[in-house]
């Protein structure tokens, strides 16, 4: 690890300042201005941000778990939402060094542990680090979630929401967009979906989450803050370029004749 490493605490005083890492030379967009307003609400709840300051590039952000952001309920464990190093300082130990900031402020908080969910697709941590830290998978969700956590002692363990299903069919037919100002990258996505549900045709509906209860209750996916639906089906939890979510969603209709295809001669059959 280098040495000398400083870190900034990130918080209500001094965050229109210090920024939050994402979108630090962006500061005039909308996504900036609404990640930033939602922090300043977060702070109050027990958020934290641990930034590492230049030029080393990173941040883990984290909050009690009845608070959470994600598909869980996670009452009594401090809570990861991101962690991200980028560029030359990966491979530094400094991610290392954010988990155990967390780990230290989540045992001074008196909590049962510190959990995150984690994917091996876009802006979500993979599970191989968290399990080189100790540690472990206790739920799943599909299509590629699983929640990671970390006991301190022998408490229940936390869970990701269920009834998938339900939540994706409740919209109907077209796009769905879920969102929430968790991130700033996420208004330039939800622009992406409704331009070229536009240039389609396609009927877009936007469902804002307003708090964690939101997050919980009507997101279709365990990354709870955004998700592209289209027709009952989850087709993103990640931003997508037009061209891939394109690809996506004709990968998606040719899956769906096949399926009822495939139903038809089995009727016929019988």
């Amino acid at each position: 690890m280098e040495k000398k490493i400083k870190l900034i605490d990130v918080n209500a005083e001094n965050v229109s300042e210090t920024g939050f890492f994402c979108y630090m030379s962006k500061r005039k967009t909308e996504g900036h201005r609404r990640k930033l307003n939602w922090l300043k609400a977060r702070f109050a709840e027990g958020m934290r941000i641990k930034m590492l300051r230049l030029p080393a590039r990173g941040f883990i952000e984290y909050i009690p778990g009845e608070f959470a952001w994600r598909s869980v309920n996670a009452k009594g464990y401090m809570f990861i939402h991101c962690l991200w190093i980028v560029g030359q300082s990966k491979g530094k130990g400094l991610a290392t060094l954010l988990l155990d900031e967390c780990i230290k402020d989540a045992k001074k908080s008196g909590m049962q542990g510190v959990a995150m969910v984690t994917s091996e697709g876009n802006w979500l941590v993979g599970k191989r680090f968290l399990l080189k830290h100790g540690f472990v998978s206790v739920d799943l969700a599909p299509p590629s979630f699983e929640l990671m956590v970390k006991k301190f002692g022998d408490a229940p363990s936390p869970a990701i929401t269920k009834d998938w299903d339900g939540k994706l069919s409740r919209y109907g037919k077209g796009f769905t967009v879920f969102h929430s100002d968790q991130c700033p990258y996420i208004e330039a996505a939800v622009r992406a979906v409704k331009g070229t549900a536009k240039e389609l045709g396609i009927k877009c509906q936007v469902v804002e989450l307003n708090n964690c209860h939101d997050v919980r209750n009507l997101a279709p996916s365990a990354f709870g803050v955004f998700s592209i639906v289209y027709d009952g089906n989850l087709l993103a939890y990640h931003g997508l370029a037009k061209e891939e979510l394109l690809k996506r969603l004709d990968g998606l209709t040719q899956s769906l004749k096949k399926a009822k295809k495939e139903s038809r001669r089995i009727i016929k059959t019988r």
